[in-house]
């Protein structure tokens, strides 16, 4: 079978709705099911720890405007994501658009891609949720042996709240999608209550002149402060809108997929990207922005203002929103990997559904175990970058898909139309593109030497797995 067979949408739709050799997964999702999603994969170590890493190492008070261009990309790629995913209702996002509209050779590249990215992405945060919970212990008193508090080249042996974190939301979601999205609802829920008191305490005793300058002068190389640093912030930070696949991988799991779909992604990216701009305006306000290279920057700026009792709240509020970006990242990682064993390009078992739980349990047991060793042993400043280039890879993919789709399946139905497509699908290529320019050429190395090792294993299994028709359609 030709590496450019593509998967006839209404075969992907079909499986989607009746299961592929076993029972489907459940449709158990509403609109505000997704928008949770969504926020809860968005608002997670973005916010609670890489905005002042951003901040204190490449723009200053200028990442205001860092999210604002992350933003905007986003907003041309959300449009594109909100026809597709009404359009193709199905678990594997990215993955599956690419599959329908290019072919199996895309399709494995970008879901290899995606597997970096969700599970780097659940490690970050889970990184982060370890050094906020420290710090919670620490003002209780109780500390953990140096060596299990942090990963090699962070100053420890093994992070291993950071692991256990990874294990318990694997549990969790082996019980079903159901329970784990009414646990992520209610969590998001108080995650974004106390985000708001962050800001509304913040503003009272903001210092504007630490907003100034807004743009700190470079100081002599790309990325560091200056226009070049605002541009780099984005990148690092833009592995926070992960939450777009999320939501797009979640639509199969609607109960009203082609309404509830645009709703959960559109809707996501307007609470999230407003959130994302009002803390790193408070949080530069209130701390030097030199001084918010640390695990646990918003507890800092509610130290610095003296209130104590707060910083505590904060503290138990990121820890939440920290919980609900790991969540769905691990949820996410757990459906592309269905999905990819369903066309055969993975070993069949990660395909299985539990019969009555109606998840993929396996495939997300597996998924866990390793995301927790990923998570225990790798520093954080590393797996963010990985997860911000892996992130606009696939949100290039998502925009080339719409516009191949328009020409390949004018007639198909489409519930929701970007308006004026070519030109919004080529801004959020551009827009990507220009936010992949600013990261570190190191991470750029780490995603070919990645890509490499999956066009290896797809020769050596891949390439054969569709020999028997199972995802040529």
């Amino acid at each position: 079978m030709p590496v450019s067979a593509r998967k006839p949408i209404d075969r992907i739709l079909a499986e989607n709705r009746d299961g592929a050799g076993g029972p489907p997964l459940a449709r158990d999702l509403s609109a505000l099911g997704l928008v949770c999603i969504g926020v809860g994969a968005t608002i997670g170590a973005g916010i609670f720890v890489l905005t002042g890493t951003a901040a204190a190492r490449y723009a200053g008070p200028g990442l205001m405007l860092s999210f604002v261009l992350g933003g905007i990309a986003c907003a041309f790629v959300g449009l594109c994501y909100a026809e597709l995913s009404a359009m193709i209702p199905a678990a594997g996002s990215t993955y599956t658009y690419a599959y329908a509209a290019i072919g199996r050779l895309a399709a494995w590249i970008i879901g290899w891609d995606l597997v970096l990215e969700f599970a780097m992405a659940a490690a970050t945060v889970a990184a982060g949720w370890s050094g906020y919970a420290q710090s919670l212990l620490a003002d209780l008193g109780l500390r953990l042996p140096p060596a299990l508090a942090a990963a090699p080249g962070a100053g420890g042996l093994v992070d291993l709240p950071a692991a256990a974190i990874v294990l318990a939301l694997t549990a969790l979601l082996m019980r079903g999608t159901r329970a784990a999205a009414r646990a992520n609802a209610a969590l998001v829920g108080l995650k974004v209550a106390i985000i708001l008191g962050f800001v509304l305490v913040g503003a009272a005793h903001l210092d504007p002149a630490l907003w100034s300058p807004l743009v700190p002068p470079n100081t002599g190389s790309f990325g560091a402060f200056g226009w070049s640093g605002v541009l780099r912030g984005a990148g690092i930070v833009f592995f926070a809108f992960i939450g777009f696949e999320t939501v797009s991988t979640a639509a199969g799991e609607a109960r009203a997929p082609q309404r509830d779909a645009p709703i959960g992604l559109i809707g996501s990216l307007l609470v999230s990207t407003a959130l994302y701009v009002a803390v790193a305006a408070v949080l530069t306000g209130l701390v030097p922005y030199r001084d918010l290279d640390v695990p646990d920057p918003i507890a800092r700026a509610i130290d610095a203002i003296g209130l104590g009792a707060f910083a505590a709240v904060i503290k138990m509020g990121a820890l939440v929103g920290l919980t609900t970006s790991a969540l769905t990242a691990l949820y996410g990682q757990a459906r592309i990997f269905y999905a990819m064993a369903r066309d055969g390009l993975l070993p069949g078992a990660f395909a299985r559904v539990h019969p009555t739980r109606r998840a993929p349990a396996l495939s997300q047991g597996v998924i866990g175990l390793l995301t927790a060793a990923v998570a225990a042993f790798v520093p954080i400043d590393l797996l963010g970058e990985l997860v911000s280039i892996g992130t606009l890879f696939a949100f290039i993919l998502v925009c080339a898909a719409l516009l191949v789709l328009r020409r390949t399946e004018p007639a198909r139905p489409r519930p929701f139309r970007v308006p004026a497509a070519p030109v919004v699908a080529g801004l959020g290529i551009l827009s990507c593109l220009v936010l992949m320019a600013g990261l570190p050429g190191d991470t750029w190395i780490r995603l070919a030497a990645w890509l490499a090792v999956g066009l290896a294993i797809y020769a050596a299994y891949g390439r054969r797995a569709g020999a028997d028709g199972t995802g040529s359609g």
